[in-house]
């Protein structure tokens, strides 16, 4: 028996899920005489060893390769346009829970029993942004079950853990296909794994490498040495901005409900009951405010980060909610529905929004901690609460 990893063929995508399975080995075919066809055209080209019928070998995998423990998949460093589409899709929020490669053992080039073991997550972001890194490289690639998260969040949950970490070196019988005991962990993934429990557990010894991808090559060059550049966490305006996209569409559901509550609220007290002459153009003015907000927070925060005052990502949000807001009503100089009362409820509204959407980057970024989060948000949601009240009374009244 032998552990081998395929890619259930329901699409073509590349980014389907990978799971392990348990099976006999693919037969290898090869010509015999009883393989000769008794009449008719000469036989084709023998199928492929890996085919299987209903399945498919992922598309990272270049090949398998034979060793003492099975037969572990060749995965490729160079990226395609299925691995790029994925990446946009996924940086887009869609089927973001289900980016992932199937854990287990991957050979990158031609790895022997004196490779380097290198660790990562079962995310394929993280998978791919580690394997591009590798061209060149002969190593063996450990990949943990983080139930499909980054390597830094799922060392927060614990999925990126100890016992994962430990559980895959068994499985894989990692100590029979090399004969070192060294694996090299990344950094982020420190907060869940101990190196002491497992060299204790499992005989080896963690090595943590770099915190980023394309730094472990020349961390491997230096015979596992790092710089102190390759212990610094960054976060740079491409870095900050690549986190934009996702958040902005997780909202789209929410903004629907959004867009017909405003709407619906627009038209009440306009001379009667409700009208719906002002909940159409007054609904107009308040959607675009919200929208105004969404990007205040959810984009705007992340851009301009460093330069926004305080840690508090709240009263960052708040910053930028003003900014574009005030300039939002600028625009909206000379409309009858403008008020000062109306005014200030969309102002007040589009800063709530911002506020309350840039909590979301609390946990993306080296600028805080998980009790500074937790304390930010007891204190912010109460008051972004009562805002949008009052923004809500505000607009109602302003007719």
């Amino acid at each position: 028996m032998t552990s081998q990893t395929e890619c259930k063929c329901k699409t073509s995508s590349q980014d389907e899920q990978c799971k392990t399975s348990t099976a006999e080995p693919f037969p290898i075919y090869r010509e015999t005489e009883a393989d000769e066809p008794c009449c008719g055209p000469p036989a084709g080209p023998p199928a492929s060893p890996f085919a299987r019928p209903g399945y498919t070998v992922c598309g990272f995998v270049e090949d398998f390769m034979d060793t003492q423990v099975a037969r572990v998949p060749r995965i490729k460093t160079a990226l395609n346009g299925q691995d790029l589409l994925g990446a946009i899709k996924t940086r887009l929020g869609i089927k973001r829970d289900n980016y992932k490669v199937a854990p287990g053992l991957y050979a990158v080039g031609h790895p022997t029993e004196d490779a380097p073991v290198l660790v990562t997550a079962d995310y394929k972001l993280s998978f791919d942004h580690l394997r591009r890194r590798l061209k060149g490289v002969n190593a063996w690639l450990l990949v943990l079950d983080t139930r499909g998260i980054n390597v830094w969040c799922a060392a927060g949950k614990g999925t990126f853990g100890t016992g994962e970490l430990v559980r895959q070196i068994r499985k894989t019988n990692l100590e029979k296909l090399v004969r070192h005991r060294r694996i090299i962990v990344p950094q982020l993934g420190a907060p869940g794994v101990s190196a002491f429990q497992v060299k204790r557990q499992c005989g080896f010894e963690v090595i943590w490498g770099p915190i980023r991808a394309e730094d472990v090559n020349n961390f491997l060059r230096s015979g596992f040495k790092t710089s102190d550049s390759m212990r610094r966490v960054s976060f740079t305006f491409p870095q900050r901005l690549v986190l934009a996209p996702v958040e902005l569409y997780l909202i789209r559901k929410t903004f629907l409900w959004a867009a017909l509550v405003i709407f619906l609220v627009s038209g009440i007290g306009a001379g009667s009951f409700f009208s719906l002459s002002a909940a159409w153009h007054r609904g107009l003015l308040a959607l675009g405010m919200c929208i105004t907000g969404a990007f205040a927070g959810g984009a705007f925060v992340p851009m301009l980060l460093p330069w926004l005052p305080t840690r508090i990502f709240a009263v960052k949000g708040c910053f930028t909610g003003v900014g574009l807001a005030a300039l939002y009503l600028l625009m909206l100089t000379g409309s009858p529905y403008l008020t000062v009362c109306s005014g200030a409820a969309l102002l007040l509204f589009g800063t709530t929004v911002s506020s309350f959407l840039a909590m979301n980057f609390t946990g993306s970024t080296p600028y805080t901690s998980p009790s500074g989060v937790e304390s930010e948000m007891r204190r912010a949601i109460p008051a972004q609460i009562v805002g949008l009240v009052v923004a809500l009374l505000l607009w109602i009244v302003s007719v």
